[in-house]
């Protein structure tokens, strides 16, 4: 998703062309002949070159975030079908809500009709905002104990007085969902995504817990046909739930990538070098319009609301982005809401639908294992780590 920019004695046009960095190189010196896929792309985005009149769109295309996650939901739906006719075993979550956080629990809510519409088993487990740490722990540990739970979420954040990590990292790494646990993260880290550690770009395939959102920012990438390798990306924030995870996995699939945060001189000048941006630092219509490389493709994960007294509400909701000015810069853009929102639901699911399947391929190699060891007269081998 590149650009290239035309100089004519009438028109100034932005137009795509894999073959763009060539392209910008010369411009306005001597151009390469428009072939007749470029003339049919170029009409999108300024001027017919046949005809040389001027048209009516110059927006970038939307990344339509909720149809796709609609067609994953789908997809696990068929794979969800499949699994419980061979296993006879429903795929099961378990959500922690703590407080009575509105949005909190608008999220929790949608994640349980999610997981009803696939036909994932969905467990809620509500604590007022003054449970004790040790509650919350219990909590964990009965969950991690019970076998028709393949997947723990705690809703995040938590009052202040509980401590985060020590209830993240005591969810078992297989039923972490979120991705979120040290073993995961460090899954991650060494690079087990990249082709040749493992059979393919599905994130099915892989035997870990990728954390949702960033898994769906790469998805999103995938299925609108953005190619990631040998494009230079920014990622604006270094959280370890959105940004260090997604940058990681840009880098694993050979983008070269920039992070970009609160101490980052030149920002906008960093952002503006990238194919590919992903913004996701919480500040409403941060990256502005002159931010954005003509071309580029843009990942607004951010959720802000704005004031707004025209709406019911009283505010709308706006993304890291500022829209209405990117959309006539990017090739693609995502849309606040429905872009990134939907496909973290998305995500969440299929890792449950995996991990489930993982964790009874697993019993099953374990049982085949013990039968083995019985038939030749042989205790069977104790796990090196315990479950």
């Amino acid at each position: 998703a590149g650009a290239c920019l035309i100089l004519s004695t009438s028109a100034f046009v932005v137009c795509p062309s894999r073959h763009h960095h060539q392209q910008l190189q010369f411009a306005g010196v001597k151009l390469p002949g428009t072939q007749p896929h470029q003339q049919q792309q170029s009409t999108r985005l300024g001027v017919d070159l046949r005809r040389g009149s001027p048209l009516m769109s110059g927006e970038a295309e939307l990344i339509d975030g909720k149809a796709i996650a609609a067609s994953i939901r789908l997809e696990l739906k068929e794979q969800v079908d499949e699994f419980k006719e061979k296993s006879g075993i429903t795929p099961g979550l378990a959500v922690v809500l703590v407080g009575d956080r509105r949005d909190s629990a608008t999220y929790v809510r949608m994640k349980r009709k999610a997981c009803e519409e696939i036909g994932v088993a969905s467990f809620g487990f509500d604590y007022a905002s003054d449970v004790t740490q040790a509650e919350l722990l219990r909590c964990v540990a009965e969950l991690n104990a019970r076998a028709d739970v393949h997947g723990i979420l705690v809703q995040l954040p938590l009052p202040p007085h509980i401590d985060e990590s020590a209830i993240l990292d005591l969810i078992l790494p297989e039923k972490d969902v979120d991705g979120l646990h040290p073993m995961n993260v460090a899954a991650l880290s060494m690079g087990h995504t990249r082709p040749g550690q493992r059979p393919s770009w599905s994130f099915a395939d892989l035997d870990f817990h990728v954390p949702c959102t960033p898994q769906g920012c790469i998805e999103l990438l995938d299925r609108s046909g953005v190619t990631i390798e040998g494009k230079s990306a920014a990622v604006l924030g270094r959280s370890n739930i959105v940004g260090i995870p997604v940058a990681m996995l840009l880098m694993h699939r050979h983008a070269t990538v920039t992070v970009v945060h609160s101490r980052t001189a030149n920002a906008a000048e960093v952002v503006r070098a990238a194919d590919i941006v992903v913004a996701a630092v919480g500040k409403a219509e941060l990256v502005k319009g002159d931010w954005i490389k003509p071309g580029a493709v843009v990942i607004d994960v951010g959720i802000n609301s704005v004031d707004d007294a025209t709406k019911k509400a009283g505010y709308r909701l706006v993304g890291d982005v500022d829209f209405a000015e990117a959309k006539l810069k990017a090739s693609k853009i995502t849309p606040v809401p429905g872009g990134v929102g939907p496909m973290t639901i998305a995500m969440l699911l299929r890792n449950t639908v995996a991990g489930a399947a993982r964790m009874h391929a697993a019993a099953a190699a374990a049982a085949a294992a013990a039968a083995a060891g019985g038939a030749n007269g042989a205790a069977p081998a104790k796990p090196a780590i315990a479950a």
